[in-house]
């Protein structure tokens, strides 16, 4: 059988110190969750809503449910800016402001339509957010009963107060604005921002 020793009188005056700090660091509070999960948060929420709507809101109440959930979460005028790349710059203000709704629209209705019903989906968010510059990546996981896991990142940056997604990457590798960017960049070369414009509001309409 083990012999243990009981500690004298001088050795648990040595060990108080210790044992007091053991003690405040129990008690501290745990670390507050990161800020920059915040826009995915109100995103993830906003989506199970509208699936748990379904049929019922049907595609126009999705889609005007889901609308002030994307304003909020996403820097959609930065978005926009970088999925047209260069020719942005030579737009004019109200090329500008077309492509910027037309933009908008499709960020809605894509999600209007893509998460249009509810069976036992969920999101969970990645505690750990790692840095990128300034910016930072939130890691999400979207899971369904009988369903392979879906790996979701979002690139994230600070507006003001508040923090914005920036781009979205499925399966946590394939970045959306580079996607739309290839997208754009013939329509743009052959019929400018009119054409775009035209193009992202097709796509958007389609059901």
């Amino acid at each position: 059988m083990p012999r243990f020793s009981l500690p004298n009188s001088a050795s648990l005056a040595a060990l108080a110190p210790m044992a007091l700090a053991l003690t405040i660091a129990t008690a501290a509070p745990a670390q507050a969750p990161d800020p920059a999960r915040a826009p995915v948060q109100t995103l993830d929420d906003g989506l199970i809503a509208i699936m748990k709507g379904g049929k019922k809101l049907g595609f126009a109440g999705r889609a005007a449910q889901i609308a002030p959930v994307v304003d909020r979460a996403f820097d959609l005028p930065l978005m926009t800016r970088l999925a047209v790349g260069l020719p942005w710059v030579k737009a004019t203000p109200a090329e500008r402001t077309a492509l910027q709704a037309a933009f908008r629209k499709l960020t809605i209705n894509e999600y209007a339509r893509n998460f249009d019903d509810w069976s036992g989906q969920a999101f969970a968010i990645d505690p750990k957010v790692d840095a990128r510059g300034g910016d930072r990546l939130v890691k999400t996981t979207l899971t369904a009963p009988r369903e392979a896991p879906v790996s979701i990142a979002y690139r994230v940056h600070q507006v003001g107060a508040d923090w914005k997604i920036s781009d979205v990457y499925f399966k946590n590798a394939i970045s959306q604005l580079t996607t739309r960017r290839a997208d754009f960049e013939a329509i743009l070369a052959k019929g400018g921002p009119t054409a775009l414009v035209s193009h992202i509001n097709t796509l958007a309409d389609k059901r």
